[in-house]
């Protein structure tokens, strides 16, 4: 069974991965790696098996197949800096970290028709908004040809990690309680808010998401197979108060309208859970620990007969996790 090391194993996208590996029956063997501000030595569990998290060095890394980027900035880099002329050990980063080597591959098996060569390259997993977005597409295109469309993603602060999750909670808490707010991730009011931006302080900006999301999308959407060169949508980024999971709003214009029904019975797939009209449509909280993403509440634009509303919802850490076991398990 070949090893893969896991560095930031405590991290919300380290600990998904760790709950996939354990569930799956994915023949691979984790090698748990602290984060840079993680204590080595601790004991914690890969399902039902102990295990014991090592200190982020090269002898960690020795005889691993590939590695998981799954935690912070400064960690990521030091790995990065640590496998530096290294062929024997691919890279899945699941941070975006190392998204400008020259050798980086975009990587979204969910979406890929085809795996092309897979030695001696960085694979970086796409943006989970990105393979959202191209799983519906896709297959929307497929079926019934898109001419248009428009969409609003609503962000999690999970995408910044617990370190995100945490200043919601606490912004929470401080305005129950009449409290300044801490503002270190966003640098403004999230909490009972919706965000078009950050404060200028923030470490990170929105936009950048956005643009990093488009980017991802036009990729997948140009890869081969079904519903490729579907017509590049219209986005907006908006960070939500919500912890976790993306909420997507999509317009889509047909060239000719199959109607609701239609569209309910063609839609779904491996990756696509449909939600009729005749159920409750589908949320973020409710799509937490499932894969791919579901989609419901299709309904016709009242004042554009070619027009179709739908409403999207996928788990980010779980999608972001299961496409990089993904590219493990083409690895291996």
């Amino acid at each position: 069974m070949s090893t893969v090391a896991v560095i930031g194993s405590e991290s919300l996208l380290g600990r998904e991965i760790r709950d996939i590996v354990a569930t799956t029956g994915v023949p691979i063997d984790l090698r748990l790696i602290a984060d840079t501000d993680e204590q080595p030595g601790i004991l914690t569990r890969v399902g039902d098996e102990p295990a014991i998290i090592t200190r982020l060095n090269a002898e960690g890394l020795s005889g691993s197949r590939a590695v998981f980027l799954a935690g912070s900035a400064e960690s990521s880099r030091k790995a990065l800096k640590l496998l530096d002329g290294s062929d024997e050990i691919a890279i899945i980063d699941l941070t975006g970290a190392a998204e400008e080597r020259p050798e980086a591959r975009l990587r979204a098996p969910m979406v890929e028709k085809e795996e092309g060569d897979l030695e001696g390259a960085t694979h970086v997993i796409a943006h989970p908004a990105a393979i959202a977005l191209a799983l519906f597409l896709r297959r929307l295109h497929a079926q019934h040809p898109v001419c248009a469309s428009v969409i609003q993603i609503l962000a999690p602060a999970s995408e910044h990690g617990a370190a995100g999750v945490e200043e919601l909670q606490q912004q929470t808490v401080s305005l129950l309680s009449f409290k300044s707010l801490p503002k270190a991730i966003f640098d403004a009011q999230l909490s009972f808010s919706l965000l078009p931006r950050y404060g200028e302080e923030a470490p990170t900006k929105l936009e950048d998401a956005e643009l990093r999301i488009e980017r991802h999308l036009a990729t997948l959407l140009a890869l081969p197979g079904e519903g490729q060169d579907v017509p590049m949508p219209s986005l907006r980024l908006i960070q939500a108060s919500v912890f976790h999971g993306y909420s997507i709003g999509a317009w889509v214009e047909f060239e000719s309208n199959p109607g609701v029904d239609t569209l309910e019975n063609s839609l779904g797939s491996d990756f696509i859970n449909v939600h009729s009209n005749e159920v409750e449509p589908p949320t973020n909280v409710g799509q937490a620990g499932q894969s791919g993403i579901a989609v419901g509440l299709i309904e016709p634009d009242r004042n554009r007969p070619e027009a179709c509303w739908f409403w999207l919802v996928a788990d980010n850490l779980r999608l972001t996790a299961e496409n990089a076991v993904a590219v493990a398990r083409q690895l291996v």
